[in-house]
């Protein structure tokens, strides 16, 4: 059996952002005084003139990315999922997402599994909020080969883009042949009875599932949906007329993100059964990530649930 990789997005994130500085000089990066955890400490030490700690002022941050977009700089700011997309939402909306400018904010430490941080830090909201501002692109990468293309793809994308990385190590579920576009989701495994449509880290527990429901049985569709918005309603579309049946699985609150992405499409155009797993309309708790996840049901036992609900619902 050959070795499980497990890496954390963020770790993917700060590599992908020395990549980038190596080739292109318009590239800066901002930080919200917390360059060791968002990673972006490895561009501040592989680029740092173009590298600027703005400190614990995320709507300043926000400000002084669009002044430098607007100068035609490709900005990354970065901090924590809930000050990026929370505390800093009045300016990334009217500073950045109404001027359609060029930054790229890199939330990390997203998700319940942001663990022993607790209920504060646990922003399971923000996807949620990014969808609101238009024209704004939202990309959730399941392991770290797709996270560093998705930060590539941002730099090239003309307009904001919000990146979601998370804290934990997670299993990488792509090679280094993967083509990643914006707007696209992919086929992981065809299947017949149901389809999981899954975003971040219940990429992988979407594929456990699958194999668990294969052993009883029942044929899995598994869809990568990396971009959130703008959501691939073809892929979505045809998943409901060969399946009959959807299940979404995130790491967000199931009001706000991909699962209401998806029902939107599915009530527009082909009304099937859609389930979601993700956090339930609830705050986090402090604990170690892995059992957190459990505990809210972000697994692979949750998924095999609902996907055996969903096929029932068909009858």
């Amino acid at each position: 059996m050959s070795e499980i990789i497990k890496t954390a997005t963020r770790d993917a994130y700060g590599k992908a952002l020395v990549e980038l500085g190596n080739t292109d000089a318009k590239i800066v990066v901002l930080d919200a005084d917390l360059a060791a955890a968002t990673k972006t400490g490895m561009f501040k030490k592989a680029h740092p003139e173009k590298f600027i700690d703005c400190g614990i002022a995320e709507g300043n941050m926000m400000g002084v990315a669009a002044g430098l977009a607007s100068a035609g700089y490709t900005v990354f700011a970065s901090s924590f999922a809930m000050f990026a997309a929370g505390r800093a939402f009045e300016q990334v909306r009217n500073s950045i997402g109404y001027p359609h400018l060029n930054v790229k904010i890199g939330a990390t430490h997203a998700g319940i599994s942001v663990g022993e941080d607790g209920a504060s830090h646990q922003c399971c909201e923000d996807i949620g909020l990014m969808r609101t501002i238009p024209d704004m692109v939202i990309l959730n990468p399941a392991d770290d080969v797709e996270a560093r293309l998705c930060v590539l793809a941002a730099a090239k994308h003309n307009g904001p883009v919000y990146m979601r990385f998370g804290r934990l190590a997670v299993p990488r579920v792509f090679d280094e042949n993967y083509d990643f576009q914006i707007g696209k989701g992919n086929i992981l495994k065809e299947g017949t009875d149901v389809t999981v449509i899954a975003t971040g880290l219940m990429v992988n527990e979407a594929l456990v599932a699958a194999q668990k429901l294969s052993d009883d049985g029942v044929s899995v569709r598994v869809v990568n949906m990396a971009t959130i918005k703008p959501i691939d309603r073809d892929i979505i579309i045809d998943s409901a007329k060969k399946t009959g049946a959807l299940v979404t699985a995130e790491e967000h609150n199931i009001i706000g993100g991909l699962g209401s992405a998806v029902s939107e499409v599915v009530c527009e155009t082909v009304p099937v059964p859609v389930l979601r797993v993700g956090v339930e309309d609830t705050f986090g708790k402090s604990g170690p990530a892995l059992e957190l996840l459990h505990i809210f049901g972000l697994d692979a036992d949750n998924i095999v649930a609902k996907c055996k609900k969903a096929v029932a619902l068909k009858k």
